[in-house]
């Protein structure tokens, strides 16, 4: 029993840091084939931690941004949440979409908590799109684990670092893009001096 409380603390590590570690589907397949685990039940709790971890990331995150982000760029970033915020299902809708996809989901997150977007309207499409995400990738990573014999292959592949690339790119738009002047004036324009 306390292998699944493992799945769970591990989901949950890789997924409340703010900075890109491996994907918590790894995680769930090594735990998974290591102990020979039931696979929906190792899927299930591991969703749970990720969200948990990822929800936990959006709330520290604003802290965080205070301490080390320039005023300027954390009310841009509250700027994009009020917009965003007005959006309702839209946001919601993106979340899903962009969790089926196999992009780090830190980027999302981060921007989410910065902007102090209220998890209500993340937090739900996160979970279900987590969910579909993980379940093929764990029946495919436990497949390949049963079939080849190895899954060391899964933590760096070209899937695995495009993706790293692809979300370090989405942070960084999120991040040095003047959004304010951008939605506002239609100008768009770069500010690399964030940090205080």
């Amino acid at each position: 029993m306390w292998y699944y409380l493992l799945v769970f603390t591990a989901t949950f590590l890789v997924d409340v840091l703010p900075f890109f570690g491996p994907p918590a589907w790894t995680v769930i397949v090594i735990i998974q084939v290591k102990f020979d685990l039931n696979i929906w039940l190792v899927l299930i709790i591991g969703v749970i931690g990720s969200t948990i971890g990822r929800y936990t990331l959006s709330c520290y995150i604003p802290w965080l941004s205070e301490k080390f982000l320039k005023v300027q760029k954390n009310e841009d970033l509250k700027y994009i949440g009020s917009r965003l915020a007005k959006k309702g299902w839209r946001i919601q809708l993106f979340v899903l979409l962009y969790t089926l996809m196999p992009l780090p989901t830190t980027p999302l997150f981060t921007a989410a908590g910065i902007a102090k977007i209220k998890s209500i309207h993340f937090i739900p499409a996160f979970f279900i799109g987590k969910f579909l995400s993980d379940m093929f990738m764990v029946f495919t990573g436990d497949y390949v684990a049963h079939k080849i014999g190895s899954i060391a292959g899964g933590f760096i592949s070209w899937q695995s670092i495009t993706g790293t690339i692809l979300g370090i790119i989405l942070l960084c738009l999120v991040m040095f893009i003047n959004w304010r002047k951008l939605l506002q004036e239609n100008k768009f324009s770069l500010n690399f001096n964030i940090f205080k």
